[in-house]
């Protein structure tokens, strides 16, 4: 057994014996009153409730064991739903670490992984990674933690083999997905962004095996198709060389659209843009008309909440009592339940300042929580603390990092205030005002995505659309903008021939790194493309 919060064990025999005291001190004082009144009224209170003392103490006892978050041994938890039978496929071959789509094709198929994870909760769901080879992280389950979790930890050291087998991760895929039970339609969802070193033909014969299992095909595109180069980064992301093929030669990688469309072809299947800004709901789109099973699992959970015990114990101490002798400790009762239920009700800090009319004060008080474990649900409020102050690009900030959250409510929530600040925003900036039109629409059309019946998100979309500048009727462009002449430098600035004297010793050692990395991986390298 542990405790959640075991410092508060020490509040244990404090807590049992204040209670204990007070009791004693109160049936002392009601026995002196009555040996006042008359000696055998004294004698007939000496002999009522003589051990409630001991039973309060008793209820201090297991009041304070409760507080401290007892847990230990394992239950069995149930779980029954109509679910879906999908498999997720992650290319992470080090193609995928290009950062032509921000942060990188890896890290946004892997939000987008774990978002549509979030959205399909209840369904029986499996993860797959696939380079060279393809591996099965999670088989069919319905617990969606175990997924995000794989997810989170995704990287190309975890694949044996370099290089992308796209007929690999189809085959992959289809026996997963065979040993679900009948019933439901199977969906497998491949993110990559197309770059295959593998037969194009193989691929394509594998996808229509696929589609002949009667597995639904969705391919998530990755990345951009303008050739780019692949970071190569240390534990802490600084950035060590780009990565060379056999030649020395600095490889260039794209996204690779006649791929994923004679894949997703073969298979009859879909494809999802990589323009898309919300690619999860663009894939929960294509599966929520799918049939659905019923079905039931059950899993062990560790460590499951002790709490009840300990509680119970002085719930029926207290009940048996007041039955036994009157409303005399009943009283103790409510006076127990009623501050812990007052201080459960209390708001926060943040939710006071905002209720006192001090907006600013409030979206201070919630960004300090940003930091736990509520992150996103902290700055979505204070991104709404800071717009209701009128400070509309705090707010733009905050609410865009609170609309990357994995909760579907929690995100549309963002995105509909992010696509309301920015239109208050394109109303102050007139310079900006079209981008910030445009950029509005793009947040209030995620939300709709998320919330297609929002009447709020449908109205704020149709007002930026009707404040868009009308286009131009061929009388002419505007000229371009001056260009601003370059600031001076300062006193502490580097002189130009600092710079470049600078930045040609760094070129050296670095040129000089790469060689003496390449002559080491010379000797263990093997033959063929491993991005």
């Amino acid at each position: 057994m542990i405790f959640e919060h075991p410092l508060l064990l020490v509040l244990v025999p404090v807590l049992g014996l204040l209670l204990g005291a007070l009791a004693w001190q109160v049936r002392r004082r009601r026995i002196d009153g009555a040996e006042r009144w008359s000696p055998q009224l004294g004698e007939m209170a000496r002999a009522r409730r003589r051990w409630t003392p001991a039973l309060l103490a008793l209820c201090g006892l297991s009041a304070a064991v409760a507080i401290a978050g007892p847990r230990g041994g394992q239950r069995v938890v149930q779980t029954e739903s109509r679910a879906l039978d999908l498999v997720v496929a992650v290319d992470v071959s080090r193609s995928m670490l290009a950062e032509d789509v921000a942060p990188s094709r890896l890290q946004r198929a892997s939000r987008e992984a774990s978002r549509l994870v979030e959205d399909l909760a209840g369904d029986r769901l499996g993860l797959v990674a696939f380079a060279g080879k393809s591996y099965i992280l999670a088989p069919l389950t319905v617990d969606g933690g175990a997924l995000r979790m794989f997810l989170d930890a995704l990287d190309p050291d975890i694949a044996s083999e370099g290089g992308t087998s796209l007929a690999a991760v189809l085959r992959q895929g289809a026996g997963l997905l065979s040993a679900g039970q009948d019933g439901s339609d199977r969906v497998l969802v491949i993110f990559t962004d197309g770059e295959a070193h593998d037969s194009l033909d193989d691929a394509v014969a594998a996808a229509k095996q696929l589609g002949e299992a009667g597995v639904k095909l969705i391919v998530v595109a990755e990345g951009t198709t303008v050739p780019t180069r692949i970071p190569m980064r240390d534990q802490v992301g600084t950035l060590v060389e780009y990565k060379l093929d056999e030649a020395g030669q600095v490889v260039r990688t794209r996204r690779r659209d006649d791929v994923i469309r004679a894949v997703a072809d073969g298979a009859g299947g879909s494809v999802v843009g990589s323009e898309l800004p919300d690619q999860a709901g663009a894939v929960e789109a294509l599966v929520r008309t799918l049939r659905r099973r019923a079905t039931a699992e059950s899993r062990t959970a560790d460590l499951a909440p002790l709490a009840w015990i300990p509680a119970l114990i002085g719930a029926l101490v207290l009940l048996g009592d007041t039955l036994r002798r009157g409303g005399g400790t009943l009283v103790a009762l409510l006076l127990l339940l009623l501050p812990a239920a007052a201080w459960g009700q209390r708001p926060s800090a943040g939710e006071r300042a905002l209720a006192s009319g001090d907006a600013l004060t409030a979206a201070r008080r919630f960004l300090e929580r940003a930091n736990g474990p509520a992150r996103d649900t902290a700055l979505y409020n204070a991104g709404t603390a800071a717009l209701t102050a009128g400070d509309v690009d705090a707010s733009r900030r905050l609410l865009a990092e609170a609309a990357k959250s994995v909760d579907p409510l929690l995100r549309y929530r963002a995105l509909y205030n992010l696509g309301t600040a920015t239109l208050l925003a394109a109303r102050k900036d007139s310079a900006k005002r079209e981008q910030l039109m445009d950029e509005a629409a793009t947040h209030l059309r995620e939300a709709l995505l998320l919330e297609p019946r929002s009447e709020r998100a449908k109205w704020n979309l149709e007002l930026a659309e009707r404040q868009k500048p009308p286009p131009s009727n061929g009388g002419g462009q505007s000229p371009p903008p001056p260009k601003q002449a370059p600031p001076p430098p300062r006193s502490n600035d580097l002189s130009r021939n600092q710079a470049e004297q600078i930045l040609g010793s760094m070129e050296r050692e670095e040129l000089e790194t790469q060689a003496q990395r390449q002559r080491r991986l010379q000797s263990v390298r093997r033959p063929g493309k491993d991005w």
